[in-house]
């Protein structure tokens, strides 16, 4: 399996958070699109490792994934270590994305700080020869960074999707995500989906659209042309 684009996620549910839009549009473009979820994302209140498997494998069947496994790294204890990186750095070298995606840099939850260092080591190791790696050495073009943050930012990103023909797919994978986002959290609105739906809502007003994703990037982004522009 060689992917287009390969989603690094922290936890099961992140991906969806940040970017399940953009992987649904992407797979409207005939994209290859998977997700790594490095952790299992246990414990929870209300979730087991068996629940998070079953929501994840529902999640996955509406975005259309052509791919998706787990590293099976220890959750709340997430380390951008040398095993981990050695591990992360295989599964690029497998499935050969041309771009990746992983959380912002700058968040309250320690796993996804720990995750985007992980994931720009994983990378430049998974160029390497003469490694000890296993496949051919593979250096992904690109890494941008999708938004799933713990903290209250107002970020400036690098570029907003418009997400407004996906946000009805996006939302159904987010809900598949019952022990997390339902389960003991009330029914009074405004609900946690209903600030996910406001937020994508806002993002969708910068752009003059109805919904949109921000994505950040360290490098400069290029363009081959202004008529996609919105």
């Amino acid at each position: 399996m060689h992917l287009d684009i390969l989603v690094i996620a922290p936890h099961p549910d992140d991906a969806e958070l940040g970017m399940g839009g953009a992987i649904v549009n992407f797979k409207s473009e005939a994209c290859r699109v998977g997700v790594l979820d490095l952790t299992n994302g246990e414990p929870t209140p209300h979730g087991s490792p068996e629940i998070r498997a079953r929501e994840t494998e529902e999640a996955s069947a509406i975005l259309g994934l052509d791919w998706r496994e787990n590293l099976g790294l220890p959750n709340r204890r997430l380390e951008a270590s040398l095993e981990a990186r050695h591990q992360l750095a295989a599964v690029i070298r497998r499935v050969r994305p041309r771009w990746l995606f992983a959380p912002f840099w700058i968040d309250a939850h320690p796993d996804h700080v720990a995750a985007t260092e992980l994931v720009e080591a994983a990378r430049f190791w998974a160029k390497l020869t003469k490694s000890d790696l296993p496949g051919q050495p593979h250096h992904p073009e690109r890494i941008y960074h999708y938004f799933c943050v713990h903290m209250r930012l107002a970020p400036q990103p690098a570029f907003v999707l418009d997400i407004s023909r996906h946000w009805e797919k996006k939302s159904a994978a987010i809900r598949c995500y019952e022990s997390q986002f339902v389960v003991g959290r009330g029914d009074k609105p405004p609900t946690f989906l209903d600030g996910l739906r406001d937020e994508a809502a806002y993002w969708g007003k910068t752009i003059g659209v109805s919904y949109g994703e921000p994505f950040a990037c360290r490098e400069p982004v290029g363009l081959r042309s202004l008529r996609d522009l919105v």
